[in-house]
């Protein structure tokens, strides 16, 4: 939580010309910054139970997988994902996918399947980013890959047309 107040703190200190954090992101935030204190001091004075206070911190960082939204609609405005890394993706569907099993085996050892729903917070991030990696995965590879990138096999090829072309200017 400390780095993501800090990451926080750095959005809003290092903010460039062309580069600002918009209204929305910045509403969303009080809003949650907001429930979060709330939340807080209603555990502190005793009002509610500690684990209520981390219930409605799972439900928050479940909210959250709204931040894929803009990079979603961003790739397909653009109709290309170039500047963009698939790595951070890559991973993390393989989180969610390693998560989510782990939930089905556990569920499947002691024949309690109920318990794959019981932690709703691990279940739905796990499945939520898993769609959505398979979006960002869609659009990289098959939608809007790039055309232009050079194999071996190309530039090989584009060796051997240009010795050849050389050697026919020295013969003439």
């Amino acid at each position: 939580m400390f780095a993501t107040i800090i990451t926080i703190i750095q959005c809003f200190i290092y903010e460039r010309s062309d580069q600002r954090v918009s209204k929305t992101a910045s509403c969303i935030l009080g809003g949650i910054a907001i429930i979060v204190l709330v939340t807080l001091i209603l555990a502190a004075v005793g009002v509610s139970q500690w684990l209520d206070f981390l219930y409605y911190c799972s439900y928050i960082k479940l909210a959250m997988i709204i931040k894929y939204i803009p990079q979603v609609l961003m790739n397909y405005r653009r109709k290309s994902t170039i500047g963009w890394s698939i790595g951070n993706i890559l991973l993390d569907f393989t989180g969610g996918t390693l998560s989510m099993l782990q939930m089905i085996l556990n569920a499947y050892n002691y024949d309690d399947w109920v318990s794959i729903f019981g932690s709703f917070t691990k279940f739905g991030m796990g499945l939520f980013s898993v769609i959505f990696d398979i979006v960002f995965i869609v659009q990289h590879y098959i939608l809007y890959r790039p055309t232009h990138q050079l194999s071996v096999s190309t530039i090989t090829n584009a060796t051997e047309v240009a010795a050849n072309t050389k050697d026919d200017e020295q013969r003439y």
